[in-house]
């Protein structure tokens, strides 16, 4: 039981502190010189980068946010199954995805290294929902693309990708912890969009463009 916790503490905090390394925040206040959190809606994620700042460099801050949520996953995997050969098989698997993707949400929601002012989660979840299983990706980026398409609002496909999470991981495995765990990850999401929400339902939220805001 000791070294089954133990595990578990590694995973969070490693997930968390890849979660940390925000690909919009690293970018823009240490190559752009202007924090993007000080322009737009003040989140640290995708869509307020490209809105403010455009460029090939949103290219970099796509990366980041897949290849941490990527690496944490993976280590997730490894130390719940104690270094067992296969990735994508055994329950021990899935829970060590579903415990590495929420740490790794909390820390590009939360991080430390940048006052607790981050992302909202939409890329790096949407990462680990490919990395849990393609029925779950389905269900969440199918979603989120259709509304996102059709609406123009990008926040009405990601209230959705967080809403669907939960409701997908139980008809996917009929497994209370990972409802559990799906759950919070979701409502997390659905959390750090509540602005978005409001502003949805009073009809003032900004539809998205391919051309980057003018100054």
């Amino acid at each position: 039981m000791l070294e089954f916790w133990l595990r578990a503490l590694a995973i969070a905090v490693i997930a968390y502190f890849c979660g940390c390394f925000n690909g919009a925040v690293i970018v823009s206040k240490y190559i752009l010189r202007d924090d993007v959190r000080t322009h737009g809606s003040g989140n640290a994620g995708l869509t307020n980068f490209y809105r403010t700042f455009g460029g090939p460099l949103t290219l970099a801050v796509i990366l980041t946010d897949v290849l941490k949520a990527i690496v944490a996953v993976w280590i997730g995997v490894l130390l719940a199954r104690g270094w067992a050969p296969s990735f994508w098989g055994g329950e021990l698997a899935v829970y060590g995805k579903y415990w590495a993707g929420l740490f790794c949400l909390l820390g590009h929601m939360f991080p430390c290294m940048f006052r607790f002012k981050g992302g909202k989660g939409i890329l790096s979840g949407g990462t680990i929902a490919i990395m849990l299983d393609w029925r779950v990706a389905l269900v969440v980026w199918g979603g989120f693309l259709i509304l996102s398409v059709l609406t123009r609002y990008v926040s009405l496909g990601s209230c959705w990708a967080g809403a669907s999470f939960p409701f997908v991981t139980w008809f996917v495995y009929r497994d209370v912890t990972l409802l559990a765990l799906s759950t919070v990850i979701g409502g997390l999401i659905l959390w750090k969009h509540r602005g978005n929400i409001h502003r949805l339902v009073t009809g003032t939220e900004s539809k998205f463009s391919l051309h980057k805001k003018s100054k």
